[in-house]
């Protein structure tokens, strides 16, 4: 990586280097101390505040290991997520999560609500800003250090292509970094196109990119188009709420079907056409209270508009949110969350969570159950690779970062530019919500194109400008990756829906795969352990 400073690189080595500073990576430094490794936790933003989790409310996954129960958890999202979650990988989260949130209780010292009715603790969900200042807190008791507003921007190999570290920029010191490292953890969140929804800003694809660059593989980047209703102008997304409302039509009408499971495809679509307006009708006072109590930041923006939304209609919206809601990401292929890459783990929304979800999630349960037990799990992964193999030092390893670093031509491309061309093809509800094969093959052509255009002429300036050229080439990668497996998908499954292909096709039952850069590819492997397989 160029200096883009005058100043030369902070050398630094540890065991386990986890990139990120959400719940996933959290967990990871938490595991890959107690496996007996030295942790470094390098955040883009600052550890504890940072990602979509931060300044949210979430339910999470959480239930009692009783069978009958646990059946039936699992049973809840199989048909809507296409049949392609794994049972093993099912059991294995819900096992996880279940010891993770009690230890959450003692060791990290959370106040969990207690029900007035048997006097114990409700471990069924967290608010966001308590739940991270305690997992910081507890990271810094156990030893890791943690590096605040210093952006992973490539990582670094060895000769033989083991990654052993990263490199980036500590913006409040204005100097870039090296550090050697045993294994790496991304936990870098998914990617929300800097859409400005709720807590994503941080969510740029970085860690995607990276992976992509070290030959790492992809699963699932077709269930990539998750959207989050919010008021209009706003960014505090809340999408479980809207369960409570009614849609109209500008005129005053009900929006039919918008309530229903596949409401937001008809929200999309209406939206294309005329503006609409919710009100949150069908809460009684007790659920009120309750929607206040759980995230009350979502109604700071009606108060300072002096908007009772209980009462009165008001204008929405629909954001981006992309892998962040989504279910695709880094393929990971053992038990430890290992990509295809050696010494290279991830975890949390970087990761695919098709284990568990198949083709559709949503906000917080079987995300943030995901992100704590991928974390833990690729933490101790990535701790026992790291004890075996040692670290080298840092002038033995070369950096893979390209586009936004290291363009082939002379710079000539604004990162800002590269951004808004890729939203143009990346959040319009008709191009990547309401999917068409003759919609979607022009824009990943117009993103191909970009990703060229970027390969030659887009590089940062000194500082800060690295960044944003590499949030840039993320988010076009990301995008690429996204329409391909879409294309390569063709039936309706999942979040994935094709107006083109609109019925579900029982000999694509499996997951596709994806991955390169430069060039593409993708592949398929059948889906195993679901309710599908086991009857067949």
């Amino acid at each position: 990586m160029s200096d883009g400073t005058t100043k030369e690189p902070w050398l630094s080595s540890t065991d386990v280097l986890v990139i990120g500073g959400g719940p996933a990576a959290a967990w990871a430094a938490v595991h890959a101390v107690e496996a007996g490794a030295e942790v470094t936790l390098v955040d883009k933003g600052y550890c504890g505040t940072s990602g979509a989790t931060a300044p949210s409310g979430t339910g999470v996954w959480y239930i009692a290991p009783e069978e009958t129960a646990r059946a039936k958890a699992k049973a809840s999202r199989e048909a809507l997520g296409g049949h392609l979650a794994d049972h093993y990988w099912m059991d294995r989260v819900l096992d996880q999560t279940y010891t993770n949130m009690n230890r959450l209780a003692l060791e990290g010292r959370y106040p969990f609500p207690v029900d007035q009715a048997t006097g114990r603790q409700i471990r069924t969900g967290v608010q966001g800003p308590e739940y991270m200042r305690r997992m910081r807190a507890w990271l810094k008791r156990i030893g890791v250090r943690i590096l605040d507003h210093s952006p992973a921007l490539e990582l670094l190999v060895d000769d033989e292509g083991v990654v052993r570290g990263a490199a980036g920029y500590q913006r409040q010191l204005d100097r870039d970094y090296r550090i050697s490292a045993g294994a790496v953890v991304l936990a870098t969140g998914g990617c929300a196109f800097l859409s400005r929804a709720l807590g994503t800003n941080v969510d740029t694809g970085d860690g995607a990119l990276m992976a992509a660059e070290v030959g790492a593989r992809f699963s699932g980047m077709e269930f990539s188009n998750a959207y989050a209703i919010v008021p209009k102008g706003s960014t505090i997304t809340k999408t479980a709420y809207y369960g409570y409302a009614t849609f109209f039509h500008e005129d005053g009408r009900v929006v039919e079907g918008a309530g229903s499971q596949k409401g937001r495809s008809v929200i999309a679509r209406t939206l294309l056409q005329e503006k609409v307006f919710a009100q949150i009708d069908r809460a009684d006072e007790q659920v009120q209270a309750q929607m206040r109590s759980g995230q009350p930041n979502f109604f700071l923006q009606f108060d300072r508009r002096g908007i009772d939304p209980f009462t009165q209609r008001f204008e929405i919206d629909l954001l981006a949110e992309g892998t962040v809601r989504g279910t695709g990401g880094i393929d990971v292929i053992d038990d430890d969350c290992a990509t295809t890459t050696p010494g290279l783990y991830a975890a949390g929304d970087a990761a695919t969570r098709e284990r568990i979800c198949g083709g559709f999630t949503g906000g917080g349960s079987h995300n943030s159950a995901w992100a704590m037990s991928s974390g833990s799990w690729a933490g101790r992964g990535a701790a026992a690779f790291a004890l075996r193999s040692g670290h080298p030092g840092a002038a033995d390893l070369r950096g893979t970062g390209r586009v936004g670093l290291r363009p082939t031509g002379s710079p000539a491309v604004a990162a800002d530019d590269v951004v808004a061309a890729a939203q143009d093809e990346l959040i319009p509800f008709d191009k990547n919500y309401l999917r068409h094969g003759e919609r979607i093959r022009p824009a990943l052509a117009a993103l191909d194109a970009l990703w060229s255009s970027a390969a030659e002429g887009l590089a940062g300036g000194p500082g800060d400008g690295r960044v944003r050229a590499r949030q840039a080439a993320a988010i076009t990668a990301v995008g690429r990756l996204m329409y391909r497996s879409t294309l390569a998908r063709t039936e309706t499954r999942g979040m994935s829906k094709r107006a083109d292909h609109p019925e579900q096709d029982p000999a694509q039952h499996h997951h596709v795969l994806a991955g390169g850069l430069d060039e593409m590819w993708t592949a398929t492997t059948p889906a195993t352990n679901s309710t599908l397989a086991v009857a067949s």
